[in-house]
């Protein structure tokens, strides 16, 4: 128990715990009754005292230090099924270094506050908050692009609206500051209207399907499976573009990321061990597909074929509505291993922070360009290569 305070409160507890004990017993002790009086002893009858013994060189042996546990980390992730891979990291102990604990957190912007705020180490969400942070001053840095979109994402137009130049005027139904907002801007100007000649309405999910199905908005941008309800809902509702077609190919535009914050990439060896985690998770799912998406169907609450919906069924990667990166990929698209990703260039992140950077100056959500080095950490990806992974 001593032991225990000193580890957690320092040397000042022990000393006073031990004066309070001491105290404590004292004052708890009866006092003995005071013995008879008896002559003294004849000196003949007195009996030598024994000698003490003699004292030994022996140490005590050594307390063994307890094994240290598994590193804590706090990730969060929303509810998607392309954030589902740390469930299982988590539930196959894949690094057992390090111990996962996993939040649900809907709001992105919440996440970043809270890492911001040192109560959170990582999170999953789109790659376009870079710049942004940077913009704000706030400790949270990319530390590597997870997977480009493939498919999941999509423009809808609502019955009635035959094409972009419909849409002047109106609310189309986006994510305000998150990457849908951008998609939205460049399908646009692609085809003939000005960015700023529609007005976002600033939805989650769940009500923009809602907004679309009553008639508020005339179009939107939605991700699966949550595309696929609209389309359910409203037969004559027509796809216009998604994340497949060329140009958003080759710009690895929509896509996700892992997101470290300040405090945590200090703790190079848990960064990089954390990184590892997912990795691995992507590895185990490749390998066994059904057992991964099943995983992650539990962590999110997800029917699975929604997962594979998003995923795909059979671990290539090429069958659902994202393109899940291993390790190779991830840091080939980071600049970091030789060789061409599957979407974009070697080192396309460089070219993805400039494309999302400008926009956002269009949007007026950052005022000017930043340098990819103030929203961008590649410690962790390195660490992990050097080691041979």
């Amino acid at each position: 128990m001593i032991t225990t305070l000193l580890t957690r409160h320092g040397r000042g507890t022990l000393t006073a715990v031990g004066l309070a004990l001491a105290l404590l017993v004292t004052s708890c002790s009866e006092p003995a009754s005071p013995p008879a009086e008896t002559p003294p002893p004849a000196a003949s009858e007195v009996t030598p005292e024994p000698a003490p013994p003699a004292e030994t060189s022996a140490s005590p042996p050594p307390v063994a230090a307890a094994p240290a546990g598994p590193i804590p980390v706090k990730v969060s992730l929303f509810s998607w099924p392309g954030y589902g891979f740390w469930f299982i990291a988590k539930e196959k102990n894949l690094v057992p270094e390090i111990a996962l604990d996993i939040q649900i957190i809907e709001d992105p912007y919440e996440s970043f506050g809270l890492m911001a705020a040192g109560q959170l180490d990582v999170t999953s969400s789109t790659v376009e908050y870079g710049p942004i942070a940077a913009e704000e001053g706030v400790p949270v840095r990319l530390v590597a692009y997870t997977n480009p979109s493939y498919g999941t994402d999509k423009i809808i137009l609502a019955p009635g609206v035959t094409g972009a130049k419909d849409l002047v005027g109106k609310e189309v139904a986006v994510l305000e500051g998150g990457l849908t907002q951008i998609y939205m801007g460049i399908w646009l100007e692609n085809n003939g209207v000005a960015f700023d000649q529609v007005k976002y309405t600033n939805l989650i999910m769940d009500d923009a399907v809602a907004a679309m199905v009553s008639g508020k908005v005339a179009a939107g941008e939605f991700w699966e499976p949550f595309g696929s309800n609209v389309l359910k809902a409203l037969p004559e509702a027509k796809v216009v573009d998604t994340s497949k077609s060329d140009y958003f190919k080759e710009t690895a535009l929509l896509g996700d990321g892992m997101y470290m914050s300040g405090a945590f990439l200090a703790k190079k060896e848990a960064a990089m061990l954390t990184m590892k985690a997912y990795f691995e998770a992507v590895k185990f799912w490749k390998e066994n597909p059904a057992e991964g998406n099943k995983i992650i169907a539990e962590g999110l609450k997800f029917p699975v074929a929604d997962v594979e919906l998003v995923i795909g069924a059979d671990g290539s990667a090429t069958d659902g509505g994202i393109y899940p990166f291993n390790w190779m990929e991830a840091s080939q698209f980071m600049g970091l291993n030789e060789g061409v990703p599957p979407f974009g260039k070697n080192g396309q992140i460089a070219d993805h922070w400039k494309l999302t950077n400008d926009w956002w100056i269009k949007f007026g959500v950052v005022e000017k360009s930043h340098p990819m080095e103030a929203g961008v950490a590649v410690e962790p990806m390195k660490m992990l290569k050097e080691s041979g992974y």
